[in-house]
């Protein structure tokens, strides 16, 4: 990786071209339905609650995290609209598709009395976050989630035209894609022992809020491509990230 340039584009079906974004992103989502089968299974859930509810959590979920990535990067989005759809290129955002997912997550346990919100989220978050273990190799081939300059020997060398204003003349950077793919992986398997423990699934979700954007805060500390304002200082994630903290730990306390 040191000394690897990759491309973004795996290879070509006539004029069609296959992207390793693209390829990611399905691992990621198969993946996460399967242990999240797997996870309820355990906990008695029948596979096609799981099927239905993953098939809507994937839709909004999408949706969310483009919403949120085109907010944060408002100002090219407003010059090119049409760059808005091309998703293929990269760029969700994580925060949105949570927020939306839940979202998405609590209205089908209000129509239907019979699923229950924590238990449901508590199935779904071990496979979130191997997913998002998963899909960080997307952004890897994309040359998009790199931090600052640096000469430790797994940095990762950046082509000139993906490097942002300001750091040209630097080659290599920090690989955060990597930092924040392997904190995803150690969530996911505390997740796992948590269920194997037979935690309480409300327990297990707000585990993985905090424990990730405990990551996400950490990283975005490194992280130099351009986001949506600040706030207090803090880059527009990092705050959102905090959000998340603390409300975990609120309803921790309750």
């Amino acid at each position: 990786m040191h000394t690897y340039h990759p491309q973004s584009v795996l290879f070509f079906l006539g004029s069609v071209a296959i992207h390793w974004y693209g390829l990611f992103m399905m691992f990621a989502l198969s993946a996460g339905l399967l242990v999240s089968l797997r996870v309820a299974k355990k906990r008695g859930i029948e596979r096609d609650v799981i099927y239905d509810m993953f098939f809507w959590l994937t839709i909004g979920g999408l949706v969310g995290a483009r919403i949120f990535y085109v907010l944060y990067n408002f100002e090219y989005f407003w010059r090119q609209p049409l760059a808005i759809f091309k998703i293929w290129q990269g760029g969700i955002a994580i925060h949105g598709a949570l927020l939306v997912g839940l979202a998405v997550l609590w209205y089908m346990v209000r129509k239907q009395d019979t699923l229950m919100f924590w238990l449901l989220a508590s199935v779904v978050a071990p496979g979130v976050a191997l997913g998002q273990a998963i899909g960080r190799w997307g952004n890897y081939f994309n040359q998009e989630l790199f931090g600052l300059p640096t000469t430790l020997p797994w940095g990762i060398p950046i082509d000139l035209v993906n490097r942002p204003s300001g750091f040209t003349d630097f080659i290599f950077f920090h690989p955060v894609f990597l930092y924040e793919s392997l904190g995803d992986l150690i969530i996911f398997m505390i997740l796992i022992w948590m269920h194997a423990r037979a935690k309480s699934a409300r327990f297990v979700v707000l585990t993985y809020v905090f424990l990730y954007s405990t990551l996400r805060l950490a990283m975005e500390f490194l992280r130099i491509d351009p986001t949506a304002g600040n706030f207090f200082g803090l880059r527009a994630t990092q705050a959102l990230s905090l959000f998340f903290i603390l409300g975990s730990l609120v309803y921790w306390r309750r």
